[in-house]
């Protein structure tokens, strides 16, 4: 399976900020935030991910990751000339998924929790299309899943004035081959978008779409706008101060995943020795243990 990660946009909900930077390369406490949600797609397996961007951001990206062979991953890069919604990027990236498989995460969401990657992992080659599920208190800006105790999907709508549940879709989707069909057959929603609720909403009219609760205790953070972003940046700073151990760190995600050895983790670690992040780095070379 490959990966997309959506980074484009305007970033127009944290204007002024954004007017400069892409909002994914903002710093969420001690990184910049595209590490949290490539550092999801590592643990769910995947090594092969597109990056797509606004235009003007392409080369920001490029400069931070690179082609990713440094992590041990392949990465490409492709740019949205426009907002055109989260399914466009089944378009952008069609002749990068080849036909095969595709996870699709949002360059904005966060998610972090005991035995994600295992949970990730276990999911990410789906016949048909499966999304994931989280609990809130207020559903109503987000789009709600409607589910039986088989996980099988009944109702999946966005930002309903009436909830059939408190389950709400994060960021996050795991498609068969046939999502780029699906794609090329919507009409853009009122706002002038190709909806991705609208390509969940086709995989479940054929009943393939499924749904996995994702456990208690797993955080989803969603960085849309500069309260939440604040949130997450908190989050992180007091988990990681707590803990001792980092978050979304994609120099760690990828060494435990075995995708670069301890000499590649010591490359990269060396040149970030200033900030103390490399210092981290160079202390799970000497058995600081990390997540299960």
């Amino acid at each position: 399976m490959r990966g997309i990660l959506l980074a484009g946009g305007t970033g127009s909900r944290l204007w002024p900020i954004t007017r400069g930077v892409s909002k994914q390369l903002v710093p969420i406490f001690d990184k910049p935030m595209v590490y949290y949600p490539l550092c999801t797609l590592v643990m769910a397996g995947i090594r092969e991910i597109l990056v797509i961007t606004a235009p003007e951001d392409r080369e920001q990206f490029v400069r931070l990751l690179g082609d990713g062979s440094q992590f041990g991953l392949r990465l490409e890069y492709a740019v949205q000339e426009h907002p055109g919604g989260v399914a466009q990027s089944f378009l952008i990236g069609e002749r990068f998924i080849d036909g095969g498989p595709v996870a699709l995460v949002l360059g904005d969401n966060i998610f972090y929790g005991p035995g994600l990657g295992r949970q990730l992992a276990m999911r990410h080659r789906p016949t048909g299309a499966r999304i994931f599920a989280y609990p809130v208190a207020d559903p109503h800006e987000y789009g709600v899943v409607e589910f039986d105790e088989t996980g099988r999907v009944l109702s999946i709508e966005e930002k309903p004035a009436r909830p059939r549940s408190r389950y709400v879709v994060p960021g996050l989707y795991f498609y068969d081959s046939r999502v780029v069909d699906i794609a090329q057959e919507l009409k853009p929603s009122d706002r002038g978008e190709l909806e991705i609720t609208a390509v969940n909403e086709a995989y479940r009219r054929a009943g393939e779409l499924s749904v996995t609760v994702l456990a208690r205790g797993t955080a989803w953070l969603d960085t849309g706008n500069v309260e939440s972003m604040m949130q997450a940046a908190e989050f992180v700073r007091v988990m990681e101060a707590r803990q001792g151990l980092k978050i979304g760190c994609l120099e760690e995600t990828v060494w435990r995943a075995g995708l670069i050895d301890d000499d590649g983790l010591r490359r990269l670690a060396e040149p970030l020795l200033r900030s103390g992040y490399g210092q981290y780095l160079l202390r799970l070379l000497d058995g600081l243990p990390g997540p299960v």
